[in-house]
């Protein structure tokens, strides 16, 4: 393993520990490494607020997430896929889809409370509306790229539509397919936090966490939270590609 690799990011650490030990840098309003790991420490073992700690927020985060990412790819795969294998309804649908996509989807945050009140419905809501759409257009994206010699070949071998949507089209789209899921989950998780940050019913929530950390003017519990938002949606990022490369290893060929 080369070690040269982490040589920056180690000494981005220690300039950033050394300005701010010498006042250059106020850890007020950026906490040093040793603060944030010490914020971290706090998060995990008294909470914030206190007796609310890092794991059950963690885990309430992980499952509205789940919870609204199932839905966009239980659907958007699927919508995908046939619209990518039908061109009238992929020219009837992609106008109602571009027109809804530039929507943030923090701006249904509004309508989301006001159609499912604050709770893991109108979570799931929101997440849903910033992961659908990526899957569903490198789904088309992977279908249409399908090369159509193996179409005709398939026919050729008396193969039904049923067998080259299933056998042909679908293996074809998974690589574009495992994009739009990595994708959409990245901006799920994103949306997800930010979500929170309007309030939770049950108290729990990275985001609700980091705006408890905020009025209390706990800087390095703020820190602290974003550096396990970012670990989490890297550790998610590389469960997605560890599973693609199981799923279709022809890609690595």
């Amino acid at each position: 393993m080369r070690l040269d690799r982490y040589l920056m990011p180690v000494l981005l650490l220690v300039v950033w520990q050394v300005l701010s030990s010498l006042h250059i840098i106020p850890t007020y309003k950026l906490p040093s490494p040793l603060e944030i790991i010490g914020g971290l420490i706090d998060l995990v073992r008294q909470g914030m607020p206190p007796g609310h700690r890092l794991y059950t927020h963690l885990v309430h985060s992980l499952y509205r997430v789940a919870v609204g990412f199932i839905l966009a790819a239980g659907l958007g795969v699927p919508i995908g896929l046939i619209m990518g294998w039908s061109k009238r309804l992929n020219r009837l649908v992609s106008p109602l889809i571009e027109m809804v996509r530039p929507v943030p989807p923090l701006a249904w945050i509004p309508i989301a409370i006001l159609w499912f009140g604050i709770g893991i419905k109108s979570a799931a809501f929101i997440i849903f509306l910033g992961a659908v759409f990526p899957i569903i257009l490198n789904t088309i994206d992977g279908v249409v790229s399908v090369r159509p010699v193996l179409i005709e070949a398939a026919r050729t071998l008396a193969a039904t539509n049923k067998d080259i949507l299933l056998k042909v089209m679908v293996p074809g789209a998974l690589p574009s397919i495992f994009v739009g899921l990595r994708i959409g989950l990245g901006i799920g998780w994103m949306t997800l936090v930010a979500a929170e940050f309007t309030g939770v019913k049950s108290g729990y929530g990275l985001g609700y966490m980091i705006m408890t950390a905020r009025d209390i003017q706990r800087p390095d519990e703020i820190m602290a939270g974003m550096i396990v938002i970012g670990v989490t949606g890297l550790l998610i990022n590389f469960g997605l590609t560890r599973l693609q490369a199981v799923l279709v290893p022809w890609q690595r060929a």
